[in-house]
């Protein structure tokens, strides 16, 4: 703990780069200028208009926090991340039909979600766009890579880790109250949508890979306490800042992924057990905090959506869903897809047929599934102890 207290200080609002130099958030913005940030915003902002079903909304606005689940172009600014989404043929059903830096061949859950909810797609966090037009319907600061444990960052670049996203909405949260005043800034907070979807790189990076001997540190069930003690130190850090509305996802089964049956090496294409019974112990941990945490704080209504338990229905029942493949990526090479990332040489033709999109991520349609879930339980249960609709109307 010792260990995990002092990198958690060392990483706060900064970011450590490959050649070892210390890069602060607030200097992003001179390293991002090679990378067309403006090209990755116009993408994602081009369908916003069209996005809103009408001229009113559920809520004023969405946050969004997390790795490369939710990421909709802030992983963009990482030049040193090894696995990009901001090249074709990511991006090729979104849309535009142009990459914009989500992992996935169209869109994420949280665009179906700003959809259900009367939103314009949220707009990613880039250090050149932070201005009040930005965040008039949100802000999405997550950050492909990144994990509920600070020290991620460590080892994998320079992504914005959790602790990091949740101090850069503190700082558009004053921003809007400096231009807004602090009773309009608190009414739109409170009134605003949190989503959260954030784990899946502390297992892949640290437990399954053995970084950082977490393994020797930790037994599994210990290091879920320690993953669940840090969302719910930061769920209290957005309801002191007035959040009152939040929906906290749960990790997809990993152990199902083309990344882990190829190399654990599944001979029928079964998912891995060992990995999956940790991430199936990790959410009900959650879904039990998430329900504590709810009762103790007044006026606060947090909901646990396991993207486990309705990616699982999907995998076990994928041809009443209408899908034909299970076990491979649209998108990789090797056994199930799973030995490296995607390239446009390597990819399906009909994506809507497989439930992966590369070794990690799902296809847009498995994200409009879950999205449904999350928004009424339209396929199944995955959402506790109420879904999206119920929390917003």
């Amino acid at each position: 703990m010792a260990l995990e207290s002092s990198i958690f200080h060392l990483l706060l609002f900064s970011i450590l780069l490959p050649s070892g130099a210390l890069l602060t958030l607030h200097t992003l913005q001179a390293h991002s200028e090679s990378i067309r940030p403006a090209r990755i915003l116009q993408e994602n902002n081009s369908s916003r208009a069209s996005n809103s079903s009408s001229n009113s909304s559920y809520v004023p606005a969405m946050f969004i926090f997390g790795d490369s689940s939710a990421d909709c172009g802030t992983g963009i600014i990482n030049r040193w991340l090894q696995e990009r989404a901001d090249h074709l043929p990511y991006g090729r059903d979104f849309d535009t039909h142009r990459p914009t830096g989500r992992f996935c061949n169209g869109r994420i859950p949280v665009d179906y979600l700003a959809q259900r909810l009367g939103l314009p797609f949220v707009p990613p966090w880039l250090p050149r766009f932070r201005g009040m037009q930005d965040v008039l319907h949100g802000m999405n600061y997550a950050s492909a890579g990144a994990g509920i444990l600070s020290f991620n960052a460590l080892d994998r670049g320079n992504m914005i880790s959790f602790m990091q996203q949740v101090g850069l909405f503190t700082e558009t949260f004053q921003q809007i109250q400096t231009r807004r005043g602090a009773r309009d800034a608190i009414d739109m907070i409170s009134k605003s949508l949190f989503y959260i979807s954030i784990g899946s790189n502390d297992f892949i990076h640290y437990l399954l890979q053995n970084s950082s001997g977490v393994q020797s540190r930790y037994w599994p069930w210990e290091f879920n306490q320690l993953l669940v003690r840090n969302i719910r130190n930061e769920l209290r850090s957005f309801y002191d800042t007035h959040a009152r509305r939040m929906v906290v996802m749960g990790v997809a089964p990993l152990g199902c992924a083309p990344y882990y049956l190829s190399h654990y090496r599944s001979w029928n294409g079964g998912c891995v057990e060992a990995i999956n019974n940790m991430i199936f112990e990790f959410n009900t941990a959650m879904r039990f905090m998430v329900y504590e945490l709810g009762q103790e704080l007044p006026d606060a209504n947090i909901t646990f959506c396991d993207a486990f338990e309705g990616f699982m229905d999907i995998v076990k029942n994928y041809q009443s869903y209408g899908f034909q493949t299970v076990t491979d990526a649209c998108c990789g090479f090797g056994k199930y897809g799973g030995w490296f990332m995607c390239r446009a040489d390597i990819t399906c033709r009909n994506a809507s047929n497989h439930i992966w999109w590369d070794r990690f991520h799902p296809t847009d349609r498995v994200n409009a599934i879950l999205a449904d879930n999350v928004w009424s339980g339209m396929h199944s249960k995955m959402c506790y102890p109420v879904y999206l609709q119920e929390m917003v109307s």
